[in-house]
């Protein structure tokens, strides 16, 4: 995030001309020891590209090559990144992923106290989502520390953009769980969802959980695969559970993998008659006839007229 500094104060260089001389925020941003009392550390979560390595940003650039700290999901794969970048981490690399971030998140928050910049970022996308980062941020806010972050690509928006499902409510779901009963468990509390729905998947289990939205969805809920995104066999499939599912059984899938799922369809109203008995459950329970008919009339999206009516036209 760039700072805006006030005109610094001009001191005489020693052949008597004058010479800048950087203010306290420049020396922080430029790397110099600052005691823990001035300097302002922050965490900075930084979205990495997710294929192409040419999506990186500027900002994200800039602060692998000045950030005191890098904290990586992969050590590894930091290194192709930076590698392909051209761009020489100067600071401290540490790994930080979700076996050790329990163990590490106190210590680098003692980093942001005593001033230092750490630069968080996972395999693609932006951290935190789906991805380690989040018991950082959540550390970090408690702590009152501050917690930036450099946007860029999100393998969630990018999916969604390209599956031509609605994109004006969504939510994101990540993985399933592995077992069949929890993710069966999952799945009867998202049958009714009417948003479009994100997932993410590995390959090799990728059948099994289109035949588990089959089974518990029905076969003509709208879908899209999207396969190797912003890389060079980027593919979107999209049709329906059914017809999906038929694809993944008769080919290897391979790549990372985001399914995009479209939301329950809208039920069409009933008619009146049908909730009579609904509303004759509740006056049992001692609730009015009144407040009967309106509660079971706005759950059954009915006139609640018709409905009073139909209630007493069947005793």
């Amino acid at each position: 995030m760039e700072e805006q500094h006030s005109t610094p104060d001009e001191a005489p260089s020693d052949d008597g001309s004058a010479v800048d001389e950087p203010d306290a925020a420049q020396e922080l941003d430029a790397g110099t020891n600052t005691s823990a009392t001035t300097a302002i550390g922050r965490i900075v979560l930084a979205a990495t590209p997710i294929g192409n390595v040419g999506d990186a940003s500027s900002r994200l650039i800039e602060l692998l090559a000045t950030s005191d700290i890098v904290a990586a999901e992969d050590t590894r794969r930091l290194h192709r990144l930076v590698q392909a970048l051209g761009v020489e981490v100067s600071g401290r690399v540490i790994s930080y992923h979700e076996h050790n971030e329990v163990a590490k998140t106190g210590e680098l928050l003692e980093h942001v106290r005593a001033g230092k910049t750490i630069l968080m970022v996972s395999d693609a996308g932006m951290p935190a989502v789906s991805d380690p980062g989040f018991r950082l941020v959540e550390g970090a806010v408690a702590a009152g520390l501050t917690v930036t972050a450099v946007p860029g690509p999100s393998a969630v928006l990018t999916a969604l953009a390209l599956s031509g499902l609605p994109t004006d409510r969504f939510c994101f779901e990540g993985f399933l769980p592995r077992k069949s009963g929890e993710r069966n468990s999952r799945l009867a509390d998202l049958v009714d969802e009417r948003r479009t729905m994100v997932f993410f998947e590995a390959p090799h289990r990728l059948e099994v959980m289109l035949r588990a939205l089959h089974e518990r969805f029905g076969p003509e809920r709208r879908v899209a695969v999207c396969r190797e995104l912003t890389k060079t066999y980027e593919e979107v499939i999209r049709g329906t559970l059914r017809e999906l599912l038929e694809w993944a059984e008769n080919n290897e899938v391979r790549g990372e993998i985001a399914v995009v799922v479209g939301g329950a369809p809208e039920q069409a109203p009933g008619k009146p008659e049908d909730h009579v008995a609904a509303v004759n459950e509740l006056i049992s329970q001692g609730i009015r006839l009144k407040e009967a008919v309106a509660a079971v009339a706005d759950d059954a999206r009915v006139s609640k007229r018709e409905l009073y009516s139909a209630v007493l036209a069947a005793r």
